[in-house]
């Protein structure tokens, strides 16, 4: 199975360089699922996108510190892409930044969250499961300040917590996201949460902290979003 990881972080800091980059950090999780998968790395924010398209049997996309808003002209590339996909019912996946822009490519809604920044582990609920799923309770890890309030057409929660009614959403059996981060280790969000420390409000930190007691299921939903993507 062929897959194309289109990477959209846009960090270039030190603390960035002292990591694996998104690309590396999805084929960690999945890689020791699928050894027969092949994983193609593209940098769509430095305007890296795939000229054969056809080729491939899924897609994933990363995370991001920038913002579905802004204006730089890779994100309508991106946009345009994801429409395409969809539209040839390829199995596409999103994470948090990934998950809000496939919503506003496809017609939703993306807006700050209400209390402000979500960071560290958090619990949602799986209420409404795909076939790849298992309902109840999953803890992932967090790191956004924008979440999705209006779902694309033909879209549907499938998990969700008091603050985050829409925690992903599925479209047919060809869409698949969240708004949490299943790539971020427990060492590498907690090693987040330091660097963040004087860029954060201080209620924002103590609470990312105070969360970390609790590890996400990571091996969970990577078995979720293999098993997604083997649907192709």
């Amino acid at each position: 199975m062929r897959l194309a990881i289109l990477m959209s972080n846009t960090d270039e800091s030190e603390f960035s360089g002292q990591h694996p980059k998104d690309g590396d950090k999805w084929q960690a999780l999945l890689a020791p699922l699928c050894p027969a998968c092949s994983f193609t790395v593209y940098s769509v924010k430095d305007g890296e996108f795939p000229q054969k398209e056809s080729q491939y049997d899924g897609w994933i996309i990363t995370g991001s510190p920038a913002s579905v808003h802004d204006l730089d002209p890779w994100l309508d590339q991106l946009f345009a892409l994801i429409r395409r996909i969809v539209d040839r019912g390829t199995p596409l996946f999103g994470a948090c930044f990934g998950h809000q822009a496939i919503a506003l490519a496809l017609g939703g809604t993306v807006a700050n969250t209400p209390g402000g920044w979500v960071f560290g582990t958090t619990e949602t609920t799986v209420t409404a499961p795909a076939p790849w799923m298992v309902a109840g309770p999953v803890k992932q890890y967090a790191a956004h300040v924008e979440q999705v309030v209006v779902l694309p057409k033909g879209a549907t929660v499938i998990m969700s917590n008091t603050d985050r009614p829409v925690g992903g959403f599925v479209m047919g059996d060809h869409v698949f996201t969240t708004q949490y981060h299943p790539e971020m280790t427990h060492d590498f969000i907690t090693t987040l949460i330091d660097e963040l420390t004087d860029q954060k409000p201080v209620d924002v930190i103590d609470t990312a902290r105070a969360s970390l007691v609790d590890t996400a299921e990571n091996d969970t939903f990577a078995a979720w979003v293999m098993a997604f993507l083997r649907r192709s």
